[in-house]
């Protein structure tokens, strides 16, 4: 969508709303997933793009953050390794070209599909994500945090799933 189309000033075209954008986010990736149950699929979405959300958080996914991400998300989703590549390489792009508009509306999604168990289990996903360059850097951190709080999580919860990864924090490093 161009920045006229936002602004509803682009000729012929109707205004989007925000939340539609939002939601284009989960439908593109969820049309990936075409064969299995609509919630599971838009669970998976919202998921896989939340995984996108924290690798790009300093704006580059590094090669190690990929794998894991593709990792993550065939051991959780019980995915073929195609369909997870295919799915994280989509919510990848969703991030780079509309995070900024996405990012709350697709966790707030996530927010109604998921238990809080789900939720627990993904702050521990996006902490592997951060520490699997052996760095979290602040800006991970945050954007971690921000999640949290947008499911509605506790902070003990967030310190309970950042803690497991203490060692790969860069604000608790050692300066040389």
């Amino acid at each position: 969508m161009s920045i006229l189309e936002m602004l509803g000033l682009a000729s012929g075209k109707e205004k989007k709303t925000v939340i539609a954008d939002g939601a284009d986010s989960v439908r593109e990736i969820s049309r990936q997933l075409e064969d299995m149950e609509t919630d599971k699929a838009r669970y998976l979405a919202a998921f896989a793009y939340l995984l996108g959300r924290v690798a790009y958080a300093d704006r580059n996914v590094s090669p190690e953050e990929a794998e894991m991400m593709e990792k993550v998300l065939i051991e959780k989703g019980r995915l073929p390794v195609e369909q997870a590549v295919l799915i994280i390489e989509i919510a990848r792009q969703q991030n780079r070209l509309l995070g900024h508009v996405d990012n709350f509306l697709v966790t707030r999604e996530f927010n109604e599909l998921a238990s809080r168990e789900q939720k627990k289990d993904l702050l521990t996903c996006l902490f592997a994500i951060s520490a699997s360059d052996k760095s979290i850097s602040n800006i991970e951190d945050a954007e971690i945090r921000q999640i949290a709080g947008e499911l509605l999580l506790d902070h003990s919860t967030f310190i309970a799933a950042r803690s497991e990864f203490r060692e790969h924090l860069d604000i608790l490093k050692k300066r040389e």
